[in-house]
């Protein structure tokens, strides 16, 4: 048995595919999502996701948004979403350093909250290449 699983950017549909199995990063922490499952709605935190088909994951790093589980069929709307095998892992790399140095650098609340969101970003980005790297190798 399957799940249908939908996600949506604001501009584009980012994947429409069946799946075995779907791991969601949540604000209060990871969710499986496996056929059956109860009916759902949560939000995402900036994270990502893992889906398991025919005994293969891939991974899919999403900056934010909701999720929305019915009979057998999951709809995520997120603002926006990445395939891992579609992310550059140097500029992955790159993107979190400055991050991180931007990080360190900041003055202010609003300069704080802009650096934290920037680094959990790049942090979801290089967490999904090596996720899927690390599964590849297993």
């Amino acid at each position: 048995m399957t799940l249908n699983l939908r996600v949506m950017a604001p501009n584009r549909t980012v994947r429409n595919s069946e799946v075995q199995e779907i791991i969601l990063s949540t604000n209060s922490g990871q969710i499986g999502v496996l056929p059956n499952h109860a009916p759902l709605l949560t939000a995402l935190d900036i994270g990502i996701m893992k889906v398991r088909l025919n005994g293969q994951w891939s991974t899919m790093a999403l900056m934010g948004g909701f999720a929305m589980m019915d009979n057998n069929q999951i709809t995520i709307l997120v603002n926006e979403a990445e395939e891992a095998t579609e992310i550059d892992p140097e500029e992955a790399r790159e993107a979190f350093q400055k991050a991180q140095t931007d990080l360190a650098q900041v003055e202010g609340r609003k300069q704080t909250i802009e650096a934290n969101l920037a680094s959990k970003r790049a942090k979801a980005r290089l967490e999904a290449i090596n996720t899927t790297f690390s599964s590849a190798s297993n």
